[in-house]
């Protein structure tokens, strides 16, 4: 176990390291970032004195040098539009984007399963037909659409909720089941799908003639062999959520979290406070896959982490 976390750590560096790259190689060489952070009204003299400024003058090799050592200290420069450090901004925000992928992930989670395990049960019966319609509309409706349309509905119509911000727990209701929805959705198909195959398999058809009851089969059996690729799929889900999902849910909802202040930095042309908050993205991504790997390895040591791996019934 020991080996792998290492040899994980080692794969997670070189990941991070590869984005650093691409986020220099972006923002360096293709285009003109001076021009991306200065006014359209800026002199010559103004944008020369800038680039001398923040080290844009200097050779290539130098500037990759120094940026590398900057991220090694975590110095992304100051946010020209909050006109203070980028990585400060980024540490006040990330802690609201976490809460509304906790509650959203978590819901959709908390549903999932009773939701799958009961569909699997009486597969084509009237809980099946209708958790599966409800799947598939969540996995069909975009989410800025079904954003706007729970506005309508819930805070303008009904005023039930607020439209937007961030400062109750009535403010996180409508962005967290906004984001609950598609995931909900595939964790649904997934639990039930699993939970088919698994009923049909030969050791639980051994403990029903044994006598063990069917909710005995499900909570010790079943539901620990659906575990493995259930981690997996909300690993991925997670990761999914962090690099793009929050950012349309923070946008309709003004949300004041990552993905709400990344487009307000592409707005406002400011490099610096877009570069932090890339790098803390591709490192918090890192961090969960080295993180789901090691789970999914300590609940089944027998699995190999390749994508041809098989889990047997655990009977």
């Amino acid at each position: 176990m020991l080996e792998f976390i290492l040899r994980r750590l080692f794969q997670g560096v070189l990941v991070v390291f590869g984005v650093t790259a691409t986020v220099f190689v972006v923002t360096r060489l293709v285009g003109d970032p001076v021009a991306l952070m200065l006014p359209l009204s800026a002199t010559e003299a103004q944008r020369a004195a800038f680039a001398q400024q923040i080290g844009l003058d200097q050779p290539i090799a130098t500037q990759f040098l120094r940026f590398v050592g900057d991220i090694a200290t975590l110095d992304f420069g100051n946010s020209l539009w909050q006109r203070r450090p980028a990585i400060e901004v980024v540490f006040e925000r990330l802690p609201n984007t976490l809460l509304l992928i906790a509650a959203g992930l978590g819901a959709a989670v908390m549903l999932s399963i009773p939701l799958g395990a009961v569909s699997a049960l009486r597969p084509g019966g009237l809980v099946d037909r209708l958790t599966m319609s409800v799947g598939l509309l969540g996995l069909a409706m975009p989410q800025f659409w079904l954003g706007l349309v729970a506005i309508m509905i819930f805070a303008v119509t009904l005023r039930w909720l607020p439209t937007s911000g961030m400062g109750t727990a009535a403010h996180l209701v409508l962005p967290a089941l906004t984001l609950a929805l598609t995931p909900l959705a595939r964790f649904t198909m997934m639990v039930r799908a699993s939970m088919i195959d698994e009923l049909n398999k030969p050791y639980v058809k051994t403990a029903r003639a044994k006598g063990l009851g069917l909710t005995r089969i499900l909570r010790v059996h079943t539901l620990r062999n659906i575990l493995v690729p259930f981690l997996s799929i909300s690993g991925w889900e997670l990761i999914a959520t962090l690099s793009g999902y929050t950012v349309v849910v923070e946008t309709v909802f003004a949300w004041p979290g990552l993905g709400l202040t990344a487009v307000q930095a592409i707005q406002r042309g400011d490099l610096f406070l877009m570069q932090a908050i890339v790098f803390v993205i591709a490192f918090l991504i890192v961090l969960i896959g080295i993180a789901l790997d090691i789970l999914s390895k300590a609940v089944d040591p027998r699995m190999e982490l390749n994508c041809k791996r098989r889990l047997r019934p655990i009977g």
